[in-house]
């Protein structure tokens, strides 16, 4: 499911070619570079899924402020490493993300057939949360340029 996820995100999305509206002809195009019928279905569903959180009713963000610390649950900690939580913490401190992209990203992560996620595919799924979000272009734009970005020769750190 992640592989349709990102083949979507890199042919339509990020190439800024129009995505296809009808659910039937992209099912065939998938299907066409490979896919299987079952993983389509379940990688639509899980965009529907970000396009109903940009829209519906945040539950998750009762009694939250920017301060707050996330405890994250044992599923979570097992589906994102130190390394996925770390990096996450990092994004909310330099306000790429805020605590309800935040909440955007975890969710979409859980829903993933994955066991466990490696960084590189964390940075998609924020990529993928980032773009779907209303108001948050320039957050997307902070975290295409931390993905994208190449390091001087020689230098570590910038």
């Amino acid at each position: 499911m992640f592989d349709i996820l990102m083949y979507l995100f890199e042919n339509y999305v990020h190439s800024e070619v129009e995505l296809l509206v009808d659910e039937d002809e992209l099912t065939k195009e998938l299907t066409r570079a490979g896919f299987h019928q079952s993983e389509i279905l379940k990688a639509l569903t899980w965009l529907e899924r970000l396009a109903e959180l940009q829209e519906g009713d945040k539950p998750y963000l009762c009694n939250h402020d920017q301060h707050s610390f996330r405890i994250y649950t044992k599923d979570e900690m097992e589906k994102l490493d130190v390394e996925c939580r770390g990096f996450l913490l990092f994004l909310e401190q330099v306000k790429v993300l805020n605590v309800e992209t935040r909440e955007m990203v975890i969710d979409r992560v859980m829903e993933l057939d994955e066991p466990a996620l490696i960084l590189e595919d964390l940075k998609w799924v924020i990529l993928m949360v980032l773009f779907n979000a209303p108001g948050h272009e320039s957050a997307y734009e902070q975290m295409e340029d931390l993905i994208f970005e190449q390091p001087e020769e020689g230098r570590l750190h910038s």
